[in-house]
């Protein structure tokens, strides 16, 4: 019986470790919501902190973040209209696994260098 509980843990962790993945996967949506750590912003100032990212690419990934609730986009009624990205609450939640992630990819680059 406790071996068939272990699995259902493991397999329970692994599925939440996919969703997890599922969002922050690829090039561009770490930098994406690192941009945003630092405030709110509009389309071309975080295109302006990933300087290689298409307007194509930025926009949907902008939306494919939308749709899962890491960022909200905010339209103003101004002349002309102004669209602003932010954090959610669940983005912002990912800030203690983005300093970490921060911090081991320091330590791996540091490990590189020393091995060359």
């Amino acid at each position: 019986m406790e071996a068939k509980r272990k699995d259902e843990v493991c397999q329970f962790r692994l599925m939440a470790s996919r969703d997890a993945l599922d969002i922050i996967q690829g090039k561009w949506r770490i930098p994406i919501i690192i941009s945003l750590m630092h405030g709110n912003k509009r389309f071309g100032e975080i295109q302006r902190d990933i300087t290689d990212i298409s307007p194509k690419m930025l926009s949907q990934e902008l939306k494919f973040l939308e749709m899962n609730k890491i960022i909200t986009r905010t339209l103003y009624d101004s002349m002309p209209i102004t669209v602003e990205y932010s954090l959610t609450e669940l983005g912002k939640s990912m800030n203690s696994l983005l300093e970490e992630l921060l911090k081991w990819g320091l330590y791996f680059r540091k490990e590189l260098v020393r091995k060359d």
